[in-house]
Protein backbone atom coordinates (compact mmCIF):
# COMPACT_ATOMS: atom_id res chain seq x y z
CA UNK A 1 0.00 0.00 0.00
CA UNK A 2 1.63 3.17 -0.60
CA UNK A 3 2.03 5.16 2.15
CA UNK A 4 1.66 8.63 0.01
CA UNK A 5 -1.83 7.96 -0.73
CA UNK A 6 -2.36 7.32 2.91
CA UNK A 7 -0.57 10.77 3.66
CA UNK A 8 -2.80 12.86 1.19
CA UNK A 9 -5.93 11.76 2.76
CA UNK A 10 -5.03 12.41 6.12
CA UNK A 11 -3.64 15.74 4.94
CA UNK A 12 -7.10 16.03 3.03
CA UNK A 13 -5.79 16.43 -0.78
CA UNK A 14 -8.46 15.60 -2.49
CA UNK A 15 -7.94 17.05 -5.53
CA UNK A 16 -4.21 15.37 -5.85
CA UNK A 17 -5.89 12.64 -4.70
CA UNK A 18 -8.51 12.42 -7.74
CA UNK A 19 -5.88 13.60 -10.19
CA UNK A 20 -3.90 10.58 -9.48
CA UNK A 21 -6.70 8.19 -9.72
CA UNK A 22 -7.42 9.54 -13.16
CA UNK A 23 -4.22 8.42 -14.32
CA UNK A 24 -4.00 5.21 -12.39
CA UNK A 25 -7.45 4.25 -11.61
CA UNK A 26 -6.17 1.20 -9.38
CA UNK A 27 -5.80 3.29 -6.64
CA UNK A 28 -9.54 3.23 -5.77
CA UNK A 29 -8.80 -0.30 -4.34
CA UNK A 30 -6.17 1.32 -2.00
CA UNK A 31 -8.60 3.93 -0.70
CA UNK A 32 -11.24 1.01 -0.32
CA UNK A 33 -8.98 -0.25 2.12
CA UNK A 34 -8.08 2.79 4.27
CA UNK A 35 -12.09 2.79 5.16
CA UNK A 36 -10.69 0.35 7.78
CA UNK A 37 -8.23 2.93 8.93
CA UNK A 38 -8.12 3.50 12.84
CA UNK A 39 -7.17 7.41 11.88
CA UNK A 40 -10.41 9.32 11.92
CA UNK A 41 -9.52 11.64 9.17
CA UNK A 42 -7.80 9.53 6.98
CA UNK A 43 -11.32 7.12 7.17
CA UNK A 44 -13.58 10.79 6.42
CA UNK A 45 -11.43 11.73 3.75
CA UNK A 46 -11.61 8.09 1.91
CA UNK A 47 -15.47 8.67 2.40
CA UNK A 48 -15.54 11.65 0.39
CA UNK A 49 -12.89 11.09 -2.63
CA UNK A 50 -15.09 7.58 -3.05
CA UNK A 51 -18.27 9.71 -3.14
CA UNK A 52 -16.75 12.05 -6.07
CA UNK A 53 -15.95 8.99 -7.77
CA UNK A 54 -20.05 7.98 -7.97
CA UNK A 55 -20.79 4.94 -9.39
CA UNK A 56 -16.44 4.05 -10.06
CA UNK A 57 -17.02 3.02 -6.47
CA UNK A 58 -18.98 0.37 -6.20
CA UNK A 59 -16.79 -1.97 -5.39
CA UNK A 60 -16.55 0.23 -1.65
CA UNK A 61 -20.53 -0.33 -0.89
CA UNK A 62 -19.73 -3.47 1.80
CA UNK A 63 -17.16 -1.16 3.80
CA UNK A 64 -18.92 1.48 2.95
CA UNK A 65 -22.13 -0.28 4.76
CA UNK A 66 -20.08 -1.04 7.97
CA UNK A 67 -19.29 2.79 7.97
CA UNK A 68 -22.92 3.73 8.73
CA UNK A 69 -22.23 2.36 12.10
CA UNK A 70 -19.54 4.00 12.70
CA UNK A 71 -19.43 5.71 16.50
CA UNK A 72 -18.43 9.20 14.63
CA UNK A 73 -21.37 10.51 13.51
CA UNK A 74 -20.09 13.04 10.99
CA UNK A 75 -17.84 9.36 9.63
CA UNK A 76 -22.16 7.71 9.48
CA UNK A 77 -23.64 10.79 7.32
CA UNK A 78 -20.37 11.01 5.25
CA UNK A 79 -20.74 7.19 3.95
CA UNK A 80 -24.70 7.72 3.84
CA UNK A 81 -23.68 10.35 1.47
CA UNK A 82 -21.25 8.60 -0.26
CA UNK A 83 -24.06 5.35 -0.57
CA UNK A 84 -26.12 7.74 -2.44
CA UNK A 85 -23.81 9.10 -5.00
CA UNK A 86 -22.85 5.87 -6.13
CA UNK A 87 -26.60 5.38 -7.03
CA UNK A 88 -28.58 2.27 -7.94
CA UNK A 89 -25.56 -0.20 -6.99
CA UNK A 90 -26.14 0.57 -3.66
CA UNK A 91 -29.55 -0.77 -3.44
CA UNK A 92 -28.51 -3.31 -1.02
CA UNK A 93 -28.32 -1.18 1.62
CA UNK A 94 -31.27 0.44 1.88
CA UNK A 95 -32.45 -1.05 4.99
CA UNK A 96 -29.26 0.22 6.55
CA UNK A 97 -30.19 3.57 5.59
CA UNK A 98 -33.87 2.87 7.09
CA UNK A 99 -32.43 2.31 10.19
CA UNK A 100 -30.44 5.43 10.75
CA UNK A 101 -33.99 7.79 9.06
CA UNK A 102 -34.96 8.49 12.74
CA UNK A 103 -31.40 9.20 13.95
CA UNK A 104 -31.60 11.88 16.18
CA UNK A 105 -28.89 13.88 14.12
CA UNK A 106 -30.64 15.83 11.76
CA UNK A 107 -27.63 16.15 9.52
CA UNK A 108 -27.90 12.59 9.33
CA UNK A 109 -31.14 11.86 8.63
CA UNK A 110 -30.85 14.69 6.17
CA UNK A 111 -28.42 12.91 3.72
CA UNK A 112 -29.71 9.57 4.28
CA UNK A 113 -33.39 10.58 2.90
CA UNK A 114 -31.56 12.53 0.03
CA UNK A 115 -29.35 9.48 -0.17
CA UNK A 116 -32.49 7.07 -0.82
CA UNK A 117 -33.44 9.27 -3.64
CA UNK A 118 -30.63 9.22 -5.20
CA UNK A 119 -30.36 5.52 -5.21
CA UNK A 120 -34.00 6.35 -6.50
CA UNK A 121 -35.20 2.46 -5.84
CA UNK A 122 -38.64 1.87 -5.87
CA UNK A 123 -38.84 -0.29 -3.46
CA UNK A 124 -41.79 -0.05 -1.57
CA UNK A 125 -39.97 0.41 2.01
CA UNK A 126 -37.88 3.45 0.41
CA UNK A 127 -41.24 4.68 -0.80
CA UNK A 128 -43.10 4.24 2.68
CA UNK A 129 -40.23 5.51 5.03
CA UNK A 130 -39.62 8.35 2.63
CA UNK A 131 -43.56 9.60 3.47
CA UNK A 132 -42.74 8.69 7.07
CA UNK A 133 -39.68 11.32 6.66
CA UNK A 134 -42.65 14.15 5.28
CA UNK A 135 -43.79 14.28 9.30
CA UNK A 136 -40.04 14.89 10.47
CA UNK A 137 -39.36 17.96 12.56
CA UNK A 138 -37.04 19.06 10.53
CA UNK A 139 -37.74 21.26 7.24
CA UNK A 140 -34.12 20.16 5.87
CA UNK A 141 -35.08 16.46 6.01
CA UNK A 142 -39.09 17.43 5.16
CA UNK A 143 -37.51 19.17 1.81
CA UNK A 144 -34.93 16.20 1.54
CA UNK A 145 -38.00 13.62 1.39
CA UNK A 146 -40.02 15.66 -0.97
CA UNK A 147 -37.44 15.59 -3.35
CA UNK A 148 -36.31 11.84 -3.32
CA UNK A 149 -40.27 11.18 -3.48
CA UNK A 150 -39.61 13.23 -7.17
CA UNK A 151 -36.89 11.43 -7.91
CA UNK A 152 -38.55 8.14 -7.83
CA UNK A 153 -41.39 9.12 -9.90
CA UNK A 154 -43.92 7.33 -10.80
CA UNK A 155 -43.39 4.40 -8.79
CA UNK A 156 -43.98 6.92 -5.35
CA UNK A 157 -47.29 7.57 -6.29
CA UNK A 158 -48.66 6.26 -2.81
CA UNK A 159 -46.77 9.79 -1.63
CA UNK A 160 -49.41 12.06 -3.52
CA UNK A 161 -51.69 12.67 -0.88
CA UNK A 162 -48.76 13.36 1.94
CA UNK A 163 -47.36 15.64 -0.54
CA UNK A 164 -50.78 17.55 -1.47
CA UNK A 165 -50.49 18.20 2.73
CA UNK A 166 -47.26 19.37 2.42
CA UNK A 167 -48.31 21.77 0.10
CA UNK A 168 -49.95 23.99 3.45
CA UNK A 169 -46.13 23.44 5.58
CA UNK A 170 -44.91 26.70 6.83
CA UNK A 171 -41.80 26.73 4.64
CA UNK A 172 -41.99 27.64 1.23
CA UNK A 173 -38.82 25.53 0.28
CA UNK A 174 -41.18 22.64 1.20
CA UNK A 175 -44.53 24.17 -0.30
CA UNK A 176 -41.97 24.39 -4.00
CA UNK A 177 -40.64 21.11 -3.30
CA UNK A 178 -44.09 19.22 -2.53
CA UNK A 179 -45.72 20.98 -5.68
CA UNK A 180 -42.42 20.04 -8.02
CA UNK A 181 -42.68 16.58 -6.81
CA UNK A 182 -46.44 15.73 -7.36
CA UNK A 183 -45.64 16.47 -11.46
CA UNK A 184 -42.61 14.48 -11.40
CA UNK A 185 -44.17 11.84 -10.12
CA UNK A 186 -47.07 11.80 -12.52
CA UNK A 187 -49.10 9.11 -12.04
CA UNK A 188 -52.74 9.71 -10.27
CA UNK A 189 -51.84 13.91 -10.17
CA UNK A 190 -55.02 14.55 -11.02
CA UNK A 191 -55.97 13.72 -7.53
CA UNK A 192 -54.17 16.64 -6.37
CA UNK A 193 -55.62 19.36 -8.60
CA UNK A 194 -57.61 20.65 -6.16
CA UNK A 195 -54.99 21.18 -3.55
CA UNK A 196 -52.96 22.79 -6.14
CA UNK A 197 -55.97 25.31 -7.42
CA UNK A 198 -56.20 26.10 -3.24
CA UNK A 199 -52.30 26.91 -3.67
CA UNK A 200 -52.22 29.28 -5.64
CA UNK A 201 -52.83 31.76 -3.31
CA UNK A 202 -49.91 30.82 -1.30
CA UNK A 203 -48.70 34.20 -0.44
CA UNK A 204 -44.99 33.13 -1.61
CA UNK A 205 -44.64 33.71 -5.98
CA UNK A 206 -42.07 30.92 -5.98
CA UNK A 207 -44.76 28.08 -4.76
CA UNK A 208 -47.43 29.84 -6.70
CA UNK A 209 -45.18 29.69 -10.10
CA UNK A 210 -43.92 25.96 -8.79
CA UNK A 211 -48.05 25.13 -8.85
CA UNK A 212 -48.77 26.42 -12.07
CA UNK A 213 -45.99 24.52 -13.66
CA UNK A 214 -47.26 21.49 -11.77
CA UNK A 215 -50.81 22.22 -13.27
CA UNK A 216 -49.68 22.55 -16.66
CA UNK A 217 -47.53 19.10 -16.62
CA UNK A 218 -50.67 17.45 -15.79
CA UNK A 219 -52.22 18.97 -18.73
CA UNK A 220 -55.92 19.26 -19.56
CA UNK A 221 -57.22 17.33 -16.69
CA UNK A 222 -56.58 20.96 -14.88
CA UNK A 223 -58.96 22.96 -17.37
CA UNK A 224 -62.21 22.63 -15.57
CA UNK A 225 -60.41 23.45 -11.89
CA UNK A 226 -58.34 26.12 -13.58
CA UNK A 227 -61.58 27.59 -15.64
CA UNK A 228 -63.40 27.65 -11.85
CA UNK A 229 -60.37 28.86 -10.75
CA UNK A 230 -60.79 32.66 -12.74
CA UNK A 231 -64.04 33.02 -11.30
CA UNK A 232 -62.13 33.58 -7.92
CA UNK A 233 -62.35 37.15 -5.90
CA UNK A 234 -58.31 36.55 -5.15
CA UNK A 235 -57.21 38.40 -8.15
CA UNK A 236 -53.84 36.53 -7.66
CA UNK A 237 -55.45 33.71 -7.93
CA UNK A 238 -56.99 34.39 -11.37
CA UNK A 239 -53.97 36.05 -12.41
CA UNK A 240 -52.22 32.68 -12.10
CA UNK A 241 -54.93 30.39 -13.45
CA UNK A 242 -55.14 32.72 -16.48
CA UNK A 243 -51.34 32.51 -16.82
CA UNK A 244 -51.50 28.77 -16.53
CA UNK A 245 -54.25 28.24 -19.33
CA UNK A 246 -51.63 29.88 -21.07
CA UNK A 247 -49.25 28.36 -20.78
CA UNK A 248 -51.19 24.89 -21.71
CA UNK A 249 -51.62 26.75 -25.16
CA UNK A 250 -55.49 25.08 -25.48
CA UNK A 251 -57.38 25.29 -28.30
CA UNK A 252 -60.83 25.45 -26.08
CA UNK A 253 -63.22 27.83 -27.08
CA UNK A 254 -64.38 27.69 -23.87
CA UNK A 255 -61.34 28.74 -22.39
CA UNK A 256 -60.42 31.08 -25.08
CA UNK A 257 -63.62 32.75 -24.61
CA UNK A 258 -63.40 33.23 -20.79
CA UNK A 259 -59.77 34.18 -21.32
CA UNK A 260 -61.20 36.98 -23.74
CA UNK A 261 -63.53 38.37 -20.83
CA UNK A 262 -60.70 38.35 -18.95
CA UNK A 263 -59.37 41.50 -21.13
CA UNK A 264 -62.14 43.31 -18.98
CA UNK A 265 -60.92 42.41 -15.59
CA UNK A 266 -61.19 45.30 -12.63
CA UNK A 267 -57.42 44.31 -12.37
CA UNK A 268 -54.65 45.39 -14.63
CA UNK A 269 -52.74 42.99 -13.76
CA UNK A 270 -55.32 40.50 -15.19
CA UNK A 271 -55.95 41.83 -17.88
CA UNK A 272 -52.16 41.90 -19.02
CA UNK A 273 -52.13 38.00 -18.44
CA UNK A 274 -55.14 37.27 -20.21
CA UNK A 275 -53.91 39.25 -23.33
CA UNK A 276 -50.24 37.05 -22.29
CA UNK A 277 -52.26 34.22 -22.56
CA UNK A 278 -53.78 34.38 -25.84
CA UNK A 279 -51.03 35.55 -27.14
CA UNK A 280 -49.65 31.76 -26.22
CA UNK A 281 -52.24 29.77 -27.84
CA UNK A 282 -51.42 31.65 -31.45
CA UNK A 283 -53.15 31.93 -34.48
CA UNK A 284 -56.96 30.54 -33.20
CA UNK A 285 -56.71 33.47 -30.35
CA UNK A 286 -56.54 36.35 -32.86
CA UNK A 287 -60.33 36.75 -33.23
CA UNK A 288 -61.09 36.88 -29.66
CA UNK A 289 -58.54 39.73 -29.29
CA UNK A 290 -59.84 41.29 -31.98
CA UNK A 291 -63.28 40.89 -30.34
CA UNK A 292 -62.17 43.55 -27.53
CA UNK A 293 -59.86 45.73 -29.11
CA UNK A 294 -62.49 48.28 -30.11
CA UNK A 295 -64.71 47.83 -26.96
CA UNK A 296 -61.84 48.52 -24.30
CA UNK A 297 -59.42 51.49 -23.22
CA UNK A 298 -57.02 52.87 -24.78
CA UNK A 299 -54.67 51.18 -22.27
CA UNK A 300 -56.07 48.52 -22.78
CA UNK A 301 -55.89 48.27 -26.89
CA UNK A 302 -52.14 48.94 -26.22
CA UNK A 303 -52.37 45.67 -24.49
CA UNK A 304 -54.60 43.73 -26.90
CA UNK A 305 -51.81 45.21 -30.11
CA UNK A 306 -48.75 44.09 -28.49
CA UNK A 307 -50.38 40.69 -28.07
CA UNK A 308 -51.30 40.55 -31.53
CA UNK A 309 -47.96 41.70 -32.03
CA UNK A 310 -45.98 38.96 -30.10
CA UNK A 311 -48.43 36.40 -32.36
CA UNK A 312 -46.52 37.54 -35.28
CA UNK A 313 -47.43 36.64 -39.21
CA UNK A 314 -50.25 34.46 -38.15
CA UNK A 315 -52.04 37.34 -37.09
CA UNK A 316 -52.23 38.92 -40.32
CA UNK A 317 -55.78 38.85 -40.83
CA UNK A 318 -55.44 41.96 -37.98
CA UNK A 319 -54.20 44.23 -40.14
CA UNK A 320 -56.81 45.98 -41.46
CA UNK A 321 -58.28 46.46 -37.70
CA UNK A 322 -55.02 47.55 -36.24
CA UNK A 323 -54.23 49.79 -39.12
CA UNK A 324 -56.91 52.26 -38.62
CA UNK A 325 -55.36 52.71 -34.91
CA UNK A 326 -52.24 54.16 -36.90
CA UNK A 327 -54.20 56.80 -38.43
CA UNK A 328 -54.88 60.49 -37.48
CA UNK A 329 -57.17 63.07 -38.61
CA UNK A 330 -55.22 65.71 -40.01
CA UNK A 331 -56.82 68.25 -42.30
CA UNK A 332 -54.76 68.90 -45.81
CA UNK A 333 -52.81 72.17 -46.01
CA UNK A 334 -54.30 75.34 -47.04
CA UNK A 335 -53.87 78.85 -47.37
CA UNK A 336 -56.48 80.64 -46.16
CA UNK A 337 -56.84 82.04 -42.61
CA UNK A 338 -59.86 80.00 -41.75
CA UNK A 339 -58.31 76.36 -42.73
CA UNK A 340 -55.10 77.41 -40.83
CA UNK A 341 -57.01 78.33 -37.39
CA UNK A 342 -59.04 74.97 -37.88
CA UNK A 343 -55.74 73.67 -38.33
CA UNK A 344 -54.19 74.49 -35.17
CA UNK A 345 -57.45 74.09 -33.07
CA UNK A 346 -57.24 70.60 -34.79
CA UNK A 347 -53.75 70.17 -33.55
CA UNK A 348 -54.16 71.19 -30.06
CA UNK A 349 -56.76 69.16 -29.89
CA UNK A 350 -55.33 66.00 -31.08
CA UNK A 351 -51.79 67.28 -28.22
CA UNK A 352 -54.33 66.94 -25.65
CA UNK A 353 -55.80 63.93 -26.70
CA UNK A 354 -52.71 62.40 -26.82
CA UNK A 355 -51.90 63.77 -23.21
CA UNK A 356 -55.20 62.46 -21.72
CA UNK A 357 -55.93 59.37 -23.75
CA UNK A 358 -52.30 58.21 -24.67
CA UNK A 359 -52.97 58.03 -28.03
CA UNK A 360 -49.88 58.48 -29.22
CA UNK A 361 -48.86 55.32 -27.07
CA UNK A 362 -51.97 53.49 -28.89
CA UNK A 363 -50.66 54.60 -32.11
CA UNK A 364 -46.81 53.80 -31.20
CA UNK A 365 -48.08 50.57 -30.55
CA UNK A 366 -50.61 49.71 -33.23
CA UNK A 367 -47.25 50.64 -35.39
CA UNK A 368 -45.50 48.08 -33.70
CA UNK A 369 -47.73 45.30 -34.33
CA UNK A 370 -48.04 46.14 -37.60
CA UNK A 371 -44.74 45.69 -38.18
CA UNK A 372 -44.57 42.14 -36.75
CA UNK A 373 -47.73 40.98 -38.31
CA UNK A 374 -47.57 42.99 -41.84
CA UNK A 375 -44.29 41.46 -43.36
CA UNK A 376 -45.61 40.21 -46.13
CA UNK A 377 -48.76 42.85 -46.70
CA UNK A 378 -48.08 46.10 -48.90
CA UNK A 379 -50.95 47.76 -47.00
CA UNK A 380 -49.43 46.96 -43.30
CA UNK A 381 -46.33 48.70 -45.02
CA UNK A 382 -48.08 51.53 -46.89
CA UNK A 383 -49.72 52.27 -43.33
CA UNK A 384 -46.40 52.23 -41.79
CA UNK A 385 -45.15 54.67 -44.58
CA UNK A 386 -47.97 56.74 -43.28
CA UNK A 387 -47.22 57.06 -39.68
CA UNK A 388 -43.64 58.57 -40.83
CA UNK A 389 -45.94 61.82 -41.34
CA UNK A 390 -47.20 61.22 -37.36
CA UNK A 391 -47.23 64.62 -35.80
CA UNK A 392 -45.27 63.20 -33.06
CA UNK A 393 -41.82 62.01 -33.34
CA UNK A 394 -42.54 58.80 -31.00
CA UNK A 395 -44.61 57.57 -33.51
CA UNK A 396 -42.68 57.93 -36.46
CA UNK A 397 -39.20 56.51 -34.60
CA UNK A 398 -41.59 53.39 -34.29
CA UNK A 399 -42.77 53.38 -37.81
CA UNK A 400 -39.06 53.85 -38.77
CA UNK A 401 -38.13 50.94 -37.04
CA UNK A 402 -40.68 48.69 -38.10
CA UNK A 403 -39.83 49.71 -41.50
CA UNK A 404 -36.14 48.34 -40.96
CA UNK A 405 -37.51 45.20 -39.53
CA UNK A 406 -38.96 44.41 -42.51
CA UNK A 407 -35.86 44.06 -44.44
CA UNK A 408 -35.87 44.11 -48.12
CA UNK A 409 -39.81 43.90 -47.74
CA UNK A 410 -39.54 47.15 -46.80
CA UNK A 411 -38.35 48.80 -49.84
CA UNK A 412 -41.96 49.94 -50.93
CA UNK A 413 -41.29 52.75 -48.00
CA UNK A 414 -37.69 53.88 -49.10
CA UNK A 415 -39.10 57.26 -50.46
CA UNK A 416 -40.54 58.23 -47.02
CA UNK A 417 -37.56 56.86 -45.22
CA UNK A 418 -35.61 59.34 -46.84
CA UNK A 419 -37.64 62.16 -46.16
CA UNK A 420 -37.36 60.90 -42.68
CA UNK A 421 -33.95 61.11 -42.53
CA UNK A 422 -34.45 64.79 -42.11
CA UNK A 423 -36.66 64.50 -39.86
CA UNK A 424 -35.96 67.32 -37.07
CA UNK A 425 -35.95 64.74 -34.29
CA UNK A 426 -32.47 62.66 -34.15
CA UNK A 427 -34.45 59.74 -32.68
CA UNK A 428 -36.37 59.36 -36.20
CA UNK A 429 -33.24 60.34 -38.31
CA UNK A 430 -31.16 57.08 -36.40
CA UNK A 431 -34.10 54.79 -37.11
CA UNK A 432 -34.55 56.27 -40.33
CA UNK A 433 -31.11 55.67 -41.45
CA UNK A 434 -31.12 52.41 -39.89
CA UNK A 435 -33.76 51.23 -42.07
CA UNK A 436 -32.51 52.16 -45.28
CA UNK A 437 -29.24 50.10 -44.16
CA UNK A 438 -31.41 46.58 -42.85
CA UNK A 439 -33.75 47.24 -46.23
CA UNK A 440 -30.36 47.08 -48.45
CA UNK A 441 -31.10 48.72 -51.88
CA UNK A 442 -27.98 50.20 -53.12
CA UNK A 443 -28.62 53.34 -54.94
CA UNK A 444 -26.77 56.20 -54.97
CA UNK A 445 -29.59 58.54 -53.91
CA UNK A 446 -29.75 56.52 -50.84
CA UNK A 447 -26.09 56.46 -50.28
CA UNK A 448 -25.98 60.60 -50.93
CA UNK A 449 -29.11 61.47 -48.24
CA UNK A 450 -26.76 59.21 -45.77
CA UNK A 451 -23.80 60.96 -46.55
CA UNK A 452 -25.50 64.12 -45.07
CA UNK A 453 -26.22 62.54 -41.69
CA UNK A 454 -22.26 61.52 -41.20
CA UNK A 455 -21.73 64.95 -39.35
CA UNK A 456 -25.00 65.26 -37.42
CA UNK A 457 -25.35 66.93 -34.24
CA UNK A 458 -25.96 63.32 -32.50
CA UNK A 459 -23.39 60.77 -32.50
CA UNK A 460 -25.30 57.85 -32.56
CA UNK A 461 -27.20 58.87 -35.53
CA UNK A 462 -23.59 59.98 -37.16
CA UNK A 463 -22.83 56.38 -36.32
CA UNK A 464 -25.85 54.45 -37.75
CA UNK A 465 -25.53 56.35 -41.04
CA UNK A 466 -22.08 55.34 -41.20
CA UNK A 467 -23.03 51.49 -40.82
CA UNK A 468 -25.51 51.75 -42.96
CA UNK A 469 -23.54 53.11 -45.87
CA UNK A 470 -21.06 50.06 -45.40
CA UNK A 471 -23.92 47.90 -44.97
CA UNK A 472 -24.97 48.94 -48.60
CA UNK A 473 -21.91 49.67 -50.08
CA UNK A 474 -20.82 45.47 -49.38
CA UNK A 475 -24.35 44.12 -50.11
Amino acid sequence: MSASIEKLLRDARIELILNKIEKEPAIINQIIDLLKSESRSIKFNAIYVLGHLRERAEKAVPKLKECLGDNDWSICREAARTLGAIGPASENVIPSLIDLIDDREEQIRKVVVEALGNIASAKHETVVNLIRALNDDSQQVREEAVKSLGKIGSEAYEAVPALINLLHDPYWEVRTASAKAISEIGRNTEKAIPDLINALSDNDWRVRHKVMDTLVEIGEKSVPALLEALESENKIVRKAATEALGDLKTQNEEVLKKLESLLNDKKEAVRGIAAYSLRNVGEKAVPFLLNQLDQVSNKNKRIILSALGGIGQEAQNAIEPVKKYTLISIRSKKDNISDKIGRFFETLILYLRDVILGEKKLRAEAVRTLGKIGQNSEKAILALQEALNDPRFEVRREAALALGNLGEKGELATPALLKALEDKKPEVRWRASEALGNIGKMDPKIISNLEKLIHDECDYVCETAINSIDKLETS
